[in-house]
């Protein structure tokens, strides 16, 4: 396992975007910008399971987050690794990140729906950082 280097912690923890990459069942790339939690050095994402990124994950685990602070764009951590799904604390995730990136309590675009959440858990196999 690779570690995430201190300052590539520090854009995470205070509520940096995220791109997310996944491979499509036919290899082609696909990207989304997501909200992330770090849990030490792995990488959590929230989905909806039976959405494409939870289905390209349950395929092929290879993933990618790269990383930007806002204020210093021309920065950024790419990592790449391997992803696990669990449904467990799924809702909980996306109710903290929901919390930390907009300050409401709840996610609520999912209430009302069958939907069911997963957490898209990344583990570093490789760390590139460009910090400037």
């Amino acid at each position: 396992m690779t570690g995430i280097p201190a300052v590539a912690r520090e854009w995470i923890d205070a509520n940096a975007f995220a791109t997310f990459a996944t491979i499509l069942p036919d290899g082609r790339p696909h990207q989304s910008v997501v909200w992330i939690e770090r849990d030490g050095d792995d990488v959590l994402v929230s989905t909806v399971k039976g959405r494409r990124k939870h289905l390209n994950v349950e395929r092929d685990p290879r993933v990618s987050v790269l990383v930007y602070p806002q204020e210093n764009p021309y920065s950024y951590v790419e990592i790449r690794g391997t992803a696990q799904v669990t449904e467990e604390g799924g809702r909980e995730l996306i109710d903290r990140l929901c919390q930390r990136y907009t300050g409401a309590d709840r996610y609520t675009m999912d209430d009302g729906t069958e939907n069911v959440r997963v957490i898209v858990r990344i583990t570093p196999e490789k760390v590139v950082l460009l910090a400037r």
